[in-house]
C-alpha cells in the first residue's frame, strides 16, 4: 500500500471547514492507503512560540477531534510530532542543504508575514517553516499528500529539498505526490472564508445552542433587505453551505424560495442548522466518550508514537548511511 501523510497545525480548535475540507477525506483515505496522520505541534512554535498553552490545549482539541470524526487507529497511524524526535533530526539535516532563496519564495512566507502582524515573525524557525514541513514527509517517505490544486506549489518545495538531497547523496528519499483532492472552502458567519483567525468559525466542539446561534446570525443576501424581496442564492454564504450539508431536494427548495421570496432568510437557516446538528451530533457524542476515558486516548498517542518513531528511525539510518556516517 502507498503510504498517505498529513497533519494539521495545533493553533486552535477545529471547525467545520477543517471537517469537511480534510478530516472527511482523512477518514476515506485511511480505508485505501496507509496513513500517518500528526497533530503538527512544532509547527505551531513558528508563529505561537509567545503562547504555547495554547499548542498544549489545541493539541488535546485536535486529537479528539481526529477520534471523533472517524480515524480509527486500528486503521490509521495517529501520533503528536513532537513525540517523534526524528522529524527534528531530519529537519536539521535538510536546513544544511536547502538555498534561503527557495524559502523566501515560497508563497505563504509573504502572505503569512503580512496576515500575523500582531506577532514578531523574524525568526529562522519562521521561515525555515517549509524545511520541517519537508522533514515531516520524507522522514516517513511518503508517497502521496493529500493537497488542494491551490496547494500543489507548496508541496513542491518538498520535491526540491527530496531531489537535492537525493542528488547529493543518492536516492534515499521518494519524491512525495499530490493526491489531489477537493478541499470546498466554506464561509464563515460573517461571508468571509471560515478561520479561526478571522474569529467567523463555527468550531466542532461548539454546544448545539452556539452553533445554532452562530447560523441564526449569518450573512445572507445583501439583497434580500425585507422579508418580501426576492434573493440570489448564489450570492448568499448561507446557500454555501446547503451544498455541502442538505440534501438536493431541500437545497431545490431553498433556490425557489429564495428566488421567488417565497421563504425568509430564518426558514432557510432553520432548515441549515437541521442539517448542520444532524453531522456534528455524532461528533459530540464521541468526543464526550473521550473526554470520559481519558486513558483510551493517550494509549491511542503513545501507539501511534512508536509506530511512527519505528518508520522514522528505518528513514533515518538510511539517511545516515548515505551520509556515510558511523551508526
Amino acid at each position: 500500500m502507498k503510504r498517505v501523510l498529513s497533519g494539521m497545525q495545533a493553533s486552535g480548535k477545529l471547525h467545520l471547514g477543517n471537517l469537511v475540507g480534510a478530516l472527511q477525506n482523512w477518514v476515506r483515505l485511511q480505508q485505501e492507503y496507509e496513513c500517518f496522520y500528526f497533530v503538527a505541534d512544532w509547527h505551531a512554535l513558528t508563529s505561537g512560540y509567545q503562547n504555547p498553552a495554547v499548542i498544549k490545549e489545541s493539541t488535546m482539541d485536535l486529537l479528539l477531534n481526529f477520534l471523533s470524526a472517524g480515524l480509527d487507529p486500528e486503521k490509521c497511524t495517529i501520533f503528536v510530532q513532537s513525540m517523534v524526535p526524528e522529524h527534528a533530526e531530519l529537519h536539521l539535516i535538510l536546513s544544511m542543504i536547502t538555498p534561503l532563496g527557495w524559502l523566501e519564495r515560497v508563497p505563504t512566507y509573504k502572505e503569512k508575514r503580512e496576515e500575523l502582524q500582531d506577532r514578531d515573525l523574524s525568526t529562522y524557525g519562521f521561515l525555515g517553516y517549509p524545511v520541517l514541513q519537508s522533514a515531516d514527509i520524507l522522514i516517513y517517505r511518503a508517497g502521496y499528500v493529500p493537497v488542494g490544486q491551490d496547494q500543489l506549489p507548496h508541496l513542491e518545495i518538498t520535491r526540491e529539498i527530496c531531489r537535492r538531497f537525493n542528488h547529493l547523496y543518492g536516492g534515499v528519499l521518494p519524491e512525495p505526490e499530490g493526491l489531489l483532492t477537493e478541499f470546498p472552502k466554506l464561509p464563515g458567519v460573517d461571508g468571509r472564508k471560515m478561520s479561526k483567525s478571522y474569529g467567523n468559525a463555527i468550531y466542532l466542539s461548539d454546544a448545539p445552542g452556539d452553533v445554532t446561534a452562530k447560523i441564526k446570525t449569518m450573512m445572507t443576501d445583501p439583497a434580500r433587505k425585507r422579508r418580501s424581496d426576492a434573493g440570489n442564492p448564489e450570492l448568499c454564504p448561507v446557500y454555501q453551505l446547503h451544498k455541502i450539508f442538505s440534501a438536493s431536494d431541500e437545497k431545490d427548495w431553498v433556490v425557489k424560495g429564495c428566488i421567488s421570496a417565497g421563504i425568509g432568510c430564518l426558514d432557510c437557516k432553520g432548515v441549515l442548522i437541521k442539517n448542520v446538528l444532524r453531522v456534528l451530533e455524532p461528533i459530540w457524542e464521541k468526543r464526550k466518550a473521550l473526554i470520559e476515558n481519558p486513558s483510551y486516548l493517550k494509549d491511542v498517542v503513545n501507539e501511534g508514537a512508536k509506530k511512527a518513531g519505528a518508520a522514522a528511525r528505518a528513514t533515518m539510518s538510511a539517511v545516515k548511511e548515505s551520509l556515510g556516517w558511523y551508526q
